[in-house]
């Protein structure tokens, strides 16, 4: 008899025992992305429809996009900061697929905009929910993908977004041997920080992508996923050379 262990398996993820969330905002041309990005453009190649002038008529719907890398929901690679780093390509598909663990830091950046989430945030959440594992996908819950602007600018036009403090990649990485980190902002270091006029504006994101691991940016969904237990599957083309670009990604949650 063939062995089918791993349908079994499959099925008994698709039951009503696990809930599937998608972590990921729809792509389009009103897709949150970093301000220093144009919108996504779409170019009708080919139609079917009636009235599809005689160049164009098909028997298919295709279009041209023209959109930056690192675009909505999308991953950032070792290579997207550092000439001689990782491609795309490189992550293979076991590498994808990881124990999420999402630190819910919501109301406190609902109070301070500029959260910066330390060491002392992950050695309170191990306290109460235990050792993050390792190879873990540790996501950085906020709640901004809720908001219209992921830059939430102030009166003056000031961006004000929450991130990651250098120490708490560096304690990650280091001591817990992780595989990746994702959050709900366009960047990894908070706003007061990718705010500084110096030559390396992004302390965290460098020294994550620096150790060979990749990272999730503009996540949605992350609060209908509890802090443990659930599997999350990171998925993005395997564009050779690439440094970066849209991604899709789910997890599959206990209920």
């Amino acid at each position: 008899m063939q062995n089918r262990q791993l349908w079994d398996v499959l099925r008994g993820l698709k039951s009503e025992w696990y809930d599937w969330v998608d972590l990921t905002h729809e792509l389009g041309p009103q897709t949150p992305h970093w301000h220093g990005f144009d919108p996504l453009k779409a170019e009708l190649l080919y139609d079917y429809r009636p009235g599809t002038p005689a160049d164009q008529l098909a028997p298919m719907r295709c279009w041209s996009y023209t959109v930056a890398s690192q675009y909505g929901t999308h991953v950032d690679v070792p290579l997207h900061f550092f000439a001689h780093g990782g491609s795309m390509t490189e992550f293979t598909p076991q590498e994808l697929v990881m124990p999420l663990v999402v630190v819910d830091l919501s109301a406190t950046c609902a109070a301070d905009p500029e959260y910066l989430l330390t060491v002392d945030d992950l050695e309170e959440w191990e306290f109460e929910h235990g050792v993050i594992p390792r190879g873990a996908f540790v996501a950085f819950r906020s709640d901004w993908s809720k908001k219209p602007d992921p830059d939430n600018p102030d009166a003056k036009g000031r961006p004000r977004y929450p991130g990651w403090d250098v120490d708490a990649i560096r304690w990650l990485v280091d001591r817990r041997d992780i595989a990746a980190i994702g959050h709900e902002t366009a960047d990894t270091d908070p706003s007061f920080v990718t705010s500084r006029q110096n030559e390396y504006p992004y302390p965290a994101e460098r020294y994550l992508l620096s150790r060979d691991r990749f990272q999730v940016e503009l996540m949605a969904n992350l609060d209908k996923v509890p802090s443990v237990g659930s599997i999350i599957m990171c998925a993005f083309p395997k564009l050779e050379r690439g440094t970066g670009f849209s991604a899709r990604c789910l997890a599959i949650c206990p209920r």
